[in-house]
């Protein structure tokens, strides 16, 4: 008595919000690092601090690298 019911189904679905719905979270401006592409050797930048060791690759060599599901 007293009690709601249960809902079902996820606060998300809801809202229409998640990272399902296309949700993005603006961070700001991004600080931008410049690269030597590991595959093509072309000067490009990225979003994140290049780690020496680790390949680092322009957004046309990361594009074919990346798996297709």
């Amino acid at each position: 008595m007293g009690m709601r019911p249960e809902r079902r189904g996820s606060r998300d679905s809801d809202r229409g919000g998640g990272f399902r719905g296309g949700f993005q979270r603006d961070f700001g401006p991004r600080e931008m690092h410049k690269a030597t592409c590991s595959e093509c050797g072309a000067e490009c930048e990225v979003p994140f601090k290049p780690t020496e060791g680790k390949p680092v690759y322009c957004r046309d060599c990361y594009q074919k690298r990346k798996p297709r599901f």
